[in-house]
């Protein structure tokens, strides 16, 4: 299905950006006026951009149906100023009545039920509830245009952070993602929230250079079994391990032994076997099935260490 974007109206374009580019992380915003009014608005337009400095962007975009500009984003002209707070899943639905199109000068704080905590460097106030809350200085708002739904880039540089010692990990050096229950929008009414039961880890290939998915041995390369996804990890090695004479596995046995007479079969089936390895992060093991029982007929960009 092919989408043309500039045939699309304000809405129904920003209902399959929305749908598309999701998960999207929410930084409820705390704003101030030289009038001394706070505004308090989620804003799923949000990401980190750089460390060094510390900088995140945020975009109060204008009113898809009426063409409005954001009261945070009036609130940053006068005061250059903002403080981001983390959205939690215990939050979730304060911080959704507090984007209701309050008039200006209303404190969203008192009507979604948030508490205020003073700043140490910023004048917007921190949300007390949030266990993880940043105050930072606005460096720039860039225009992206003055039609319904033009973005408004706030690029902002975190100043502090206030981490909460619940969400640490046991040393109390890092956030640990499994405490925190981050909540993040997609489109329409729909939202996730990070948890231990769809967390997971995927290791980075930052210590050496993996060989690349295409110098794996062909049998394994175009295996029928292995997905893209098994075979970068089989791919993220420095180079292909040699069979290890030593290494013993009752079931690897007990497939060779049941398959003897169908090589065919039996490379599939070590495949599936090679699979419950991989899904355990036991890459070395996973090999060592594969290479064991399989026809490993190399690639042509594939030196044969075995």
């Amino acid at each position: 299905m092919l989408i043309n974007i500039q045939e699309l109206s304000g809405l129904e374009r920003q209902g399959w950006l929305q749908h598309a580019i999701a998960p999207r992380p929410i930084a409820f915003a705390s704003t101030i006026d030289t009038a001394g009014n706070v505004n308090l608005s989620p804003f799923s337009f949000f990401n980190l951009f750089s460390t060094n400095p510390a900088i995140v962007i945020f975009s109060p975009t204008r009113s898809v149906r009426e063409n409005k500009v954001k009261h945070t984003l009036l609130n940053m002209q006068e005061v250059p100023e903002v403080s981001i707070n983390i959205c939690t899943e215990a939050m979730v639905q304060q911080v959704s009545l507090s984007s209701c199109n309050y008039p200006k000068g209303v404190d969203e704080f008192m009507k979604a039920g948030f508490n205020k905590e003073k700043a140490t460097y910023i004048q917007p106030p921190l949300v007390k509830e949030s266990p993880i809350q940043m105050e930072c200085k606005v460096l720039e708002i860039k225009s992206l245009g003055k039609g319904p739904g033009a973005g408004q880039l706030v690029i902002a540089e975190v100043i502090c952070m206030h981490v909460s010692e619940n969400v640490l990990n046991d040393a109390g050096t890092m956030i640990d993602q499994r405490k925190v229950h981050h909540v993040a929008r997609l489109g329409g009414d729909w939202y996730a929230v990070i948890n231990e039961q769809n967390l997971f880890t995927v290791a980075k290939p930052n210590a050496h250079l993996g060989i690349g998915i295409d110098a794996l041995p062909l049998a394994i390369k175009n295996s029928r079994i292995l997905t893209g996804n098994h075979l970068a990890q089989l791919a993220n090695v420095s180079s292909i391990p040699a069979i290890d004479a030593a290494f013993e596995d009752m079931q690897l046995k007990q497939i060779i032994q049941y398959y003897a007479n169908s090589p065919a079969e039996m490379e599939e089936e070590l495949h599936r076997y090679a699979i419950q390895y991989i899904q355990k992060n036991e890459i070395e093991k996973a090999w060592q099935i594969l290479l064991t029982g399989t026809d490993v007929r190399y690639s042509d960009k594939t030196e044969n260490t075995i």
